[in-house]
């Protein structure tokens, strides 16, 4: 087993870590509901907020296993902080030298796969991680440690919010003090709101606004500002035999067709209409005041322009449209969509179909 080093600044680091207040703190929900998100965004049985002490890795947070603390020397999180910008991933704790006898991997809870993104103070000094472990080896996908980075950085502000509550407390005697405390409260409140938002309304992989968001568009396009019904085709978005290009191309070259088609769409519907990703390699589009002929026409020619993207080899889609009818749901709407497209599918890939 690899001990972790300590970082150069290990005495700036540790100041910065106690003017939080939080080290043997009680739990927090703030806390726990990200660490819940970030093992469902990546997959695992067990996540954690983890602060390096002196000899110590404490846990404000932990999630699939009961642990309040453990050694700084048997920690990977140790490892973690010496690397501040960068998420560190172990696929396979067992074949890497720094781990594979390491307690926590030979015992339990057994690790294999690690990822943690460091908590980075303020004035960039890095305090611990936000880190999800598995006992089975993975892959971290680019969108999946994307997120991860992010919600590492709303720990942070959870973390700023909570100093300002405890500064807020401290200084209530004096007016001018509590009132711009509260200003800043407020402010960070809003721009961890903002973010928060965002996030769950955009695919991070292609920047497209993600299923959620287009479910509330939808909603919005298919009745008019007086309520009344409003002529929308939907359309779904299918990238034909994407497992081949992951399985013989790689996930990595699977994640720039993802992006380039991600970059055509947001193109080809600006102005008229909203491209997003619907899930895996399957998109919608959203074409408000258009017919079904008009809406056909649009996706014959993103047909064709997927088939002439530069990537270097062949990628074609495959495409079904539906009207949406003023009795039915936009559910109904987009399942008609989806009979559509597996029609397109079945009739040999790379073409349109329209919902009867």
């Amino acid at each position: 087993m690899i001990k972790p080093d300590k970082p150069a600044n290990e005495a700036q680091r540790l100041e910065a870590l106690y003017r939080y207040r939080i080290l043997d703190s009680e739990r927090e929900k703030s806390f726990d509901d990200l660490v819940v998100i970030a093992k469902a965004v990546c997959g695992t049985t067990m996540a954690a907020v983890t602060l390096i002490d002196v000899e110590r890795q404490w846990f404000k947070s932990i999630q699939g296993i009961d642990a309040a603390e453990n050694l700084r020397s048997e920690s990977m999180c140790g490892h973690a902080i010496l690397q501040p910008r960068e998420i560190m991933v172990v696929e396979d704790a067992q074949q890497d030298v720094r781990f594979h006898d390491n307690p926590v991997v030979t015992g339990d809870p057994h690790v294999r796969f690690y990822a943690g993104a460091p908590l980075i103070s303020s004035d960039g000094l890095p305090l611990g991680t936000l880190c999800v472990f598995d006992p089975n080896p993975q892959h971290l996908a680019p969108d999946k440690a994307e997120a991860l980075a992010a919600l590492s950085r709303q720990v942070m502000l959870v973390m700023e919010l909570r100093r300002f509550a405890l500064d807020i407390q401290s200084h209530m005697v004096q007016r001018d003090d509590y009132e711009r405390l509260l200003s800043e409260y407020h402010d960070v409140l809003l721009a961890q709101n903002a973010d928060l938002t965002e996030q769950s309304r955009t695919d991070a992989l292609t920047g497209l606004p993600n299923r959620r968001a287009m479910a509330a568009a939808l909603q919005d396009a298919v009745v008019s500002a007086d309520g009344q019904p409003r002529q929308t085709c939907v359309a779904l978005i299918d990238i034909d035999h994407f497992k081949h290009i992951n399985d013989f191309q790689g996930h990595a070259t699977g994640d720039r067709v993802l992006a380039e088609l991600g970059v055509l769409l947001r193109s080809h519907f600006a102005g008229r209409g909203l491209a997003a990703r619907y899930g895996g390699e399957e998109f919608v589009a959203l074409m408000p005041d258009v017919d079904l002929r008009t809406a056909e026409l649009q996706c014959e020619f993103l047909r064709m322009a997927v088939a002439d993207l530069p990537l270097g080899f062949p990628v074609t889609v495959s495409i079904g449209v539906a009207q949406h009818q003023a009795d039915e749901s936009t559910d109904q709407t987009l399942a008609r969509a989806d009979a559509a497209l597996y029609r397109a599918k079945g009739n040999g890939r790379n073409r349109v179909e329209l919902a009867p």
